[in-house]
């Protein structure tokens, strides 16, 4: 079967760096509050802060520190890529377990969000937020590869 919206599968080991960079990148981040790097950066804010005494100002060039964006980029980019590349053997049953891996995580992860909404509060809930971003694809790329590995185990065992 071949699907129009997968990408090649020479794009997978490229995206399994840039996803481990990003995750310990944004693990590191997370640990030390965000505080960590010193990457300043001049940037172009197209929301910012607001408020009389605002030091990021919407619209007009400020300084930023963009430890937290790339961490984030190489998380999104890296994530898509291992989610989204064919296998070297795609076919209709890895076809079915790509698309039951996505229902699986979107479930999962919106259990999750929900489980937050009810018992995290004040600023840890913007931290359980930010972590949500990222949360479908981890558990995609987990629950798909996990089935696949199991199948892969079941095929050689017969």
């Amino acid at each position: 079967m071949k699907s129009r919206f997968l990408l090649p599968h020479t794009f997978k080991p490229l995206g399994w760096v840039l996803f481990l960079i990003g995750l310990v990148l944004g693990v590191f981040l997370l640990i030390n509050n965000f505080d960590y790097f010193d990457w300043e950066v001049k940037v172009f804010p197209l929301l910012g802060d607001s408020g009389l005494f605002s030091s990021n100002p919407s619209l007009t060039w400020s300084t930023n520190n963009i430890a937290d964006e790339i961490a984030s980029i190489l998380l999104i980019i890296g994530g898509v890529l291992v989610a989204f590349s064919r296998t070297k053997d795609e076919d209709e049953y890895i076809s079915k377990i790509r698309m039951e891996s996505l229902i699986w995580a979107t479930y999962v992860n919106y259990f999750v969000l929900l489980l937050a909404v009810l018992l995290v509060f004040d600023f840890s809930f913007f931290t359980v937020l930010v972590i949500n971003m990222f949360t479908v694809l981890f558990f995609f790329i987990f629950r798909f590869h996990y089935v696949l590995y199991k199948s892969k185990q079941v095929i050689r065992d017969e």
